[in-house]
């Protein structure tokens, strides 16, 4: 075999080793990405920080109100902002105001010196097919006024339909063909207004399972990003109990800035 062969089998086969290499590493890549992606066990354990200010728009609402709970049972400053609150609702030590959430004017007064303004404001059926992007835009409208080096940071109680079903594909898309659901859309579409319009105000999207209903506090959840939770059996449930545990978790350490996240059982 000449020089100019041997040479020439080097160079292919050590091009082949390069690329099996290559192949290796993305496939590593791939499986690290894969299993990032997997929901996080979590055992809720409230952080030692001082007291903070936290505005519940909809605090008189089935989430909301207990999102409410959750916050002042750990000795949080609350403030429930509601078109009608229901003081039987609120814990004792909430502060109940009456308020506008399609108003930036009156969010940006109410969400003076907060650190966290909560938008728990769920209305079915939604007066408008736009009402849930509407009223995220008012919460950022307000929150784009606010002077001063404190700024508040906002967390949306999203839909779930935005979330990927286990194939990565968008549950809202999978949904059997008819008439639009405008409640659906809008929550949709407020979140992919949020991830490319907002990049001067600190926000978190915050999707629930599949099935979100009143329940018992366990202070145990998966924790995931754009996935939706399924237990072993395939189903996606969480109390409404445990996401408010999980909301005020993210407030006190923050983990999702300009994000979404998601929980389950």
């Amino acid at each position: 075999m000449s020089m100019r062969q041997g040479t020439k089998r080097w160079l292919v086969r050590g091009s082949l080793h390069l690329a099996a290499a290559a192949v290796v590493a993305v496939a590593l890549g791939a499986f690290a990405n894969l299993r990032a992606a997997e929901p996080v066990p979590r055992v809720s354990e409230p952080a030692k920080v001082a007291p903070l200010n936290i505005v519940v728009y909809g605090g008189s609402g089935n989430i909301g109100s207990r999102i409410a709970k959750e916050a002042a049972s750990r000795g949080h400053h609350v403030t429930v902002v509601d078109r009608t609150p229901k003081p039987e609702l609120a814990p004792p030590g909430v502060k109940l105001v009456t308020g506008n959430a399609l108003d930036p004017q009156d969010i940006l007064k109410n969400a003076a010196g907060a650190d966290a303004l909560v938008s728990a404001v769920v209305v079915r059926p939604a007066p408008t097919p736009d009402f849930a992007l509407s009223v995220v835009k008012a919460m950022v409208a307000a929150l784009r006024m606010q002077a001063g080096a404190k700024k508040t940071r906002f967390l949306d109680v999203g839909g779930a339909s935005s979330l990927n079903n286990a194939e990565g594909k968008r549950i809202i898309d999978t949904r059997p063909a008819g008439p639009p659901n405008g409640e659906v859309t809008s929550s949709v579409d407020a979140l992919d207004w949020l991830r490319s319009d907002v990049k001067d105000v600190t926000w978190t999207f915050f999707s629930p399972a599949g099935r979100i209903a009143p329940g018992t506090r366990t202070g145990k959840f998966r924790v995931g990003t754009d996935t939706i939770v399924t237990d072993e059996k395939g189903q996606s449930a969480i109390s409404m109990e445990d996401y408010a545990v999980a909301m005020v978790d993210e407030i006190e350490k923050p983990q999702f800035l300009n994000r979404r996240f998601t929980v389950g059982y």
